[in-house]
């Protein structure tokens, strides 16, 4: 049985394990972490294979769980060593946790039992845990496992920017401090709104959805099941396919005789979605500044009122809004209210597009079709894949700007599997692009501003990231972003 004290090889091992469990699996920075704990192994298995850590570390962890040990552990040992044996218990639950989410996925309706949780959460007592908190960190084990799985699978992309996307969702589930959220943020991330930027098609919707589908559940002891279903916990609505007569009714509710034509009640999604859910507004650049007004006060005040009602209702779910057009123009004309713009936008994530993801990586677009592919096909089709990367080659010019993104990629793909070939619709060039930038330069027309202006757009359209064209053009991000909008309304 070991002694008490920790030597300097248990504390050095067990704080590295803890910078480990707490970190961002989409981060630069694990990769280096993980190779301080095992240096003798190939940093390949400790990386692709997630489980080979967990076996590493759970011979280390058990001596300091038993009898004697356990009860001469110090507050300050116990606290070491806690890490470290949560990312055991974590990974010995994680194929149960797995095959319950392609269940729960498959099936939708009421929440499914899951028998596995009471000696998961055994385990956890039996190492110290208290028990109203060995319940709550069982709750954050398939939070973690579920977060991991839709934003891993849902956003695929080996780029870097594909990379920042997924890590800024971990971070915009966990914060960036995970200690910080298990110790005290997990009940209040409803506080925290989201603003997803970002071209048509490049995957605001899926990035909502890997959010909202990775929200706390509590664990319901007395059911064996957990308190909610997150395949229905999150709820998405698109604001544009509303007219103004009837948006608030979609929102809000509405009792019956509400209005004319109100001949019974309906509930809005406000009023529908779960207390451990998200709601995404998308397209939300396009209400109208009445609709903004109350929206801003469902969020300030988390209460609203049906149509026609009197009572108000409790919203306790997370606000996830997106909107591909540039709301620092509607801001500006006054067409976008900013105390509305400040409330939402807890967090910003921005979307990449797909000519920024091609020019990072010469293979993303290979990868991209090959997923597509499998959606398409239902299963791994590798012979499919070479024929649309041809007919890819073929019939589009070098360097195409893909303005539909990844939603006109999965559309290529289906029209090639169909017809063989693809031929994109052409699009009308704006008066102010590339040509007649060229033509405004040569007679001189553009002041220094407009030019800058007129580049940043240019080499935006092209390029697809603010950073991008801070890069190339020596300015820091922000002012880029600025002449790039500026150029949009000048």
């Amino acid at each position: 049985m070991p002694n008490s004290r920790f030597t300097a090889s248990d504390r050095e091992f067990f704080a590295a394990l803890a910078e480990v469990v707490f970190s961002n699996p989409f981060s630069d920075e694990r990769s280096a972490l993980i190779a301080r704990l095992a240096p003798g192994a190939p940093p390949g298995d400790l990386n692709q294979d997630r489980e080979a850590l967990a076996r590493v570390a759970a011979p280390r962890v058990a001596p300091w769980l038993e009898g004697e040990a356990a009860r001469r552990l110090s507050a300050e040992e116990r606290q070491l060593v806690e890490p470290a044996f949560l990312y055991v218990c974590y990974h010995r639950a994680v194929p149960q946790l797995d095959a319950l989410i392609e269940r729960q996925a498959r099936q939708g309706g009421a929440p499914l039992a899951a028998p596995f949780g009471e000696e998961a959460i055994g385990e956890l007592a039996r190492g110290g845990i208290e028990a109203a908190r060995a319940g709550r960190l069982f709750a954050f084990f398939f939070q973690l496992r579920r977060a991991f799985y839709f934003i891993d699978r849902s956003l695929a992309g080996a780029c870097e920017s594909m990379r920042r996307l997924r890590q800024a969702l971990w971070n915009n589930v966990f914060t960036h401090d995970m200690r910080a959220y298990e110790a005290a943020l997990w009940s209040r991330m409803e506080d925290f709104s989201t603003l997803l930027l970002g071209e048509t098609g490049t995957g605001k919707g899926q990035a909502a959805a890997a959010i909202g589908r990775s929200e706390l559940i509590p664990w319901a002891a007395h059911e064996r099941r957990f308190a909610a279903n997150f395949a229905e916990s999150f709820i998405a609505i698109n604001l544009s396919q509303f007219p103004e007569t009837t948006i608030e009714s979609e929102l809000f509710g509405h009792r019956k005789g509400a209005f004319t034509g109100a001949i019974e009640h309906h509930e809005g999604v406000f009023g529908r979605c779960s207390a451990h859910g998200a709601l995404f507004l998308d397209e939300i650049g396009e209400v109208s500044i009445p609709v903004q007004i109350k929206l801003l006060q469902v969020l300030q005040e988390r209460s609203f009122t049906e149509l026609g009602g009197r009572e108000r209702k409790r919203f306790s779910g997370r606000v996830i809004a997106a909107t591909n057009r540039s709301l620092d123009a509607a801001r500006r004309d006054g067409r976008f209210r900013d105390d509305f713009f400040y409330r939402l936008c807890s967090d910003v994530i921005e979307m990449p597009t797909l000519r920024q993801r091609i020019a990072e990586s010469a293979c993303e677009l290979e990868e991209l079709v090959r997923l597509l592919v499998e959606r398409t096909a239902g299963e791994a089709a590798a012979e499919l894949v070479a024929p649309v990367l041809e007919a890819l080659e073929r019939d589009l010019p070098r360097g195409y700007p893909w303005p539909g993104n990844v939603r006109e990629l999965e559309q290529a793909v289906r029209r090639i599997l169909l017809t063989g070939s693809y031929a994109p619709q052409p699009l009308q060039a704006a008066p102010d692009e590339d040509g007649a930038l060229v033509e405004r330069l040569r007679a001189g027309e553009l002041t220094a501003a407009e030019l800058l202006a007129r580049y940043s757009a240019l080499l935006y359209r092209r390029l697809g990231s603010y950073a991008e064209v801070a890069r190339r053009t020596g300015l820091d991000p922000r002012t880029s972003r600025k002449y790039v909008e500026s150029a949009k309304t000048g």
